[in-house]
């Protein structure tokens, strides 16, 4: 949805308290952590056949973002707004969108909601099915996702996902982790007309597909790691796959197919920048690919999902007005 407010608020409890080794992490819970960031999400869809030989990656227009937050023990809240002067480019076509994701980064548990609402799509690069100079556009296409991964972070004691997302933490000292969970998704996929554009697609059954409904669940597992260069310098990297059994059913004007199977899924994050005991820069990027097809499907769909943010941090001691606001946190 271009032009509107994103009003952001995660209240996020762990039953149990890590216990942290300070010499890697130091906490910063106790003190408020404001952060002046731009983001920008975004939900991609990719389909492709190997036997009629096409690869078509749609892509939203979705809003560059501004905002202000703050992060205060578990609780985190965050305002953004698409400013105009932000976005002025629309060669890519109108997308209305809504997009929920969240990201719960707790001492042992990461959790990840994803709730997307997209109309309008643009075929990226220029010039496919397109004038070179032109992006060819679908306003009729639409993606509907929803979706939850829990992961346990087994070197909880060491190692901080919070010290790389929120900065309320500071890892001091290089650490790893293996992760381990599981994931739910579901969502539908549809068009006035077919989902796989004609153009290139004049033969095969799949060009008459209008709406493509998939539910998929299963277990995943992946190891997290944090460089640490001269103790303010960090570079977070993690990856985790997982192996979901998935069903799904596709229509057409007076067809209908059913399938399922299994499939791999891949989320991966990275975060680098500065921290240090008052200040934080911070780049991080998400991303989780959900693949909504199995491996023997000739036609393979994928929906991405990812979120890009820049962050400046700043932690402060609350005052006695805020104290007392904050006292039941």
């Amino acid at each position: 949805m271009r032009g509107y407010l994103v009003f952001f608020l995660m209240l996020f409890f762990i039953n149990g308290i890590a216990q942290t080794d300070t010499l890697y992490c130091k906490s910063y819970t106790n003190l408020i952590t404001g952060r002046f960031y731009f983001s920008q999400k975004y939900t991609r869809l990719t389909i492709k056949n190997s036997v009629d030989k096409y690869d078509l990656n749609y892509r939203p227009n979705t809003n560059l973002n501004m905002g202000i937050g703050a992060t205060y023990k578990w609780a985190t809240l965050n305002l953004a707004y698409g400013f105009p002067f932000l976005n002025t480019d629309n060669s890519e076509g109108k997308t209305k969108y809504l997009d929920l994701q969240a990201h719960f980064y707790g001492p042992k548990f990461t959790i990840d909601f994803f709730g997307q609402f997209y109309k309008g799509f643009y075929l990226y690069p220029k010039g496919t099915l397109a004038n070179k100079n032109q992006y060819y556009i679908r306003p009729d296409l639409k993606v509907n996702a929803l979706g939850a991964s829990v992961q346990y972070v087994l070197n909880n004691k060491r190692f901080s996902y919070r010290a790389a997302f929120l900065q309320n933490e500071w890892q001091r000292k290089s650490c790893g982790s293996l992760i381990a969970g599981a994931e739910i998704h579901f969502g539908k996929i549809s068009a006035d007309s077919s989902i796989v554009a004609s153009e290139v697609n004049t033969i095969s059954e799949g060009r008459k597909i209008r709406s493509f409904n998939y539910f998929e669940i299963g277990p995943n597992v992946g190891y997290a790691y944090t460089l640490v260069v001269h103790k303010n310098f960090f570079l977070t990297g993690s990856l985790a796959f997982s192996f979901d059994y998935v069903t799904n059913t596709s229509r057409g004007n007076t067809s209908r197919l059913k399938t399922d199977g299994f499939s791999p899924n891949n989320t991966f994050r990275v975060f680098t920048g500065y921290n240090s005991a008052f200040h934080a820069i911070s780049f991080t990027f998400i991303n989780s690919e959900v693949s909504l097809t199995t491996q023997k499907a000739i036609t393979k769909i994928n929906v991405s999902t990812g979120n890009f943010r820049l962050n400046y941090v700043k932690r402060f001691k609350p005052g006695p007005k805020s104290k007392r606001m904050l006292r039941h946190l």
